[in-house]
C-alpha cells in the first residue's frame, strides 16, 4: 500500500529542464521591459524632454552612444574585471587564512568585520584624497569593499566542511598542499561562484559610482557629464547600457558556474 503525498508537501524534483527555467525569466523579463516602455512613453507625453524622453529618443542616444563612446564601456568593463579578480585572490587568500591559521583568526576576522562597517563613501573620499591617479582610486575603492565578501565567505565554506570528510582525508597523512589542493580547493569552489554572483551586479554600480566622482573616462563620467548637461536621453541609454552589462555579466558568471559544477545534480524544490 502506497503512502499518499500531501500537496503542501515539499518534494525534490530533479532533472529539471535548464532551458524551460532560462525561458521563463526571458518571458518575464520582456513582459517587465514592454510595462516599462509603455509607462516611460505615458509619463514623456505629460513632462519636457529633460525630464522623461520618448522611448525612441531614448533608444537613438543608446545608438548614438554604441558608435561614439564603445571606449569608455570597455575601459569600465576592464576596470571591474581586473578589481574583482584582484578581490576574488585576495580574499580567498584571507579567509582561508583566517580558517586555516588559528592564531591569526581573530585579527584578521576583526579587520574584515570593521572594513564592513566603512561606508562605501568614506572609502571613496579616502581614495580622493590618499591617491592622485584616477585608476589607482577606482582600483583601491573597489578592492577594499569586495574583498570582504570573498573574505567572509571562503571562511565560513572552509568550516562548513564536514569533520568526518577531513578525519578521512587525514587517515592518508595528507600533506597541507595536498589537503588545500584536493580538499579545501574542490569545497570552495561553489563559495566563490556564489560570491561572484551576488556581487558582480554590485560591483558594476560601485565602478561607475567611484568613475563619477573620481575620473573623466568610463560610463560614470558620462553619465556624470550628461547629467551637467540636462541630456536625459543619454543618461536613461547609459543606464539600460549598464543594465545590459549586468544581465550579461551574471550570464557570464552562472555560465561559469554550470561549466564547474556540471557534477553536481540540479535539485529544485516544489
Amino acid at each position: 500500500m502506497t503512502d499518499a503525498v500531501h500537496p503542501e508537501t515539499p518534494q525534490i524534483a530533479r532533472g529539471v529542464s535548464t532551458a524551460t527555467l532560462i525561458k521563463r525569466d526571458l518571458w518575464a523579463n520582456a513582459v517587465v521591459i514592454v510595462l516599462l516602455i509603455a509607462g516611460m512613453q505615458a509619463w514623456s507625453g505629460f513632462v519636457p524632454n529633460y525630464i522623461m524622453p520618448a522611448p525612441l529618443e531614448t533608444a537613438a542616444a543608446v545608438g548614438k552612444v554604441l558608435t561614439r563612446d564603445i571606449g569608455d564601456i570597455l575601459i569600465t568593463l576592464l576596470r571591474l574585471f581586473y578589481a574583482v579578480g584582484f578581490a576574488l585572490v585576495a580574499g580567498c587568500l584571507i579567509g582561508a587564512a583566517m580558517a586555516m591559521i588559528r592564531p591569526l583568526q581573530p585579527y584578521l576576522k576583526s579587520i574584515i568585520v570593521i572594513n564592513t562597517g566603512i561606508p562605501a563613501l568614506s572609502w571613496m573620499l579616502f581614495a580622493i584624497f590618499w591617491f592622485k591617479n584616477a585608476e589607482m582610486r577606482i582600483f583601491f575603492i573597489l578592492a577594499m569593499i569586495l574583498i570582504p565578501f570573498y573574505a567572509l565567505n571562503i571562511y565560513d565554506g572552509i568550516r562548513a566542511l564536514s569533520t568526518d570528510l577531513v578525519e578521512m582525508v587525514e587517515t592518508f597523512r595528507p600533506t597541507r598542499l595536498h589537503v588545500l589542493r584536493f580538499l579545501i580547493l574542490p569545497h570552495i569552489v561553489p563559495y566563490v561562484l556564489m560570491t561572484t554572483k551576488s556581487i558582480i551586479g554590485y560591483a558594476a554600480r560601485m565602478t561607475v559610482f567611484a568613475e563619477l566622482l573620481s575620473s573623466t573616462i568610463g560610463m560614470g563620467a558620462k553619465m556624470g557629464l550628461a547629467q551637467n548637461n540636462f541630456h536625459m536621453d543619454q543618461v536613461i541609454a547609459w543606464t539600460v547600457l549598464l543594465v545590459i552589462l549586468n544581465l550579461s555579466l551574471q550570464g557570464l558568471v552562472a555560465g561559469a558556474e554550470r561549466l564547474l559544477l556540471r557534477w553536481r545534480p540540479e535539485v529544485v524544490v516544489r
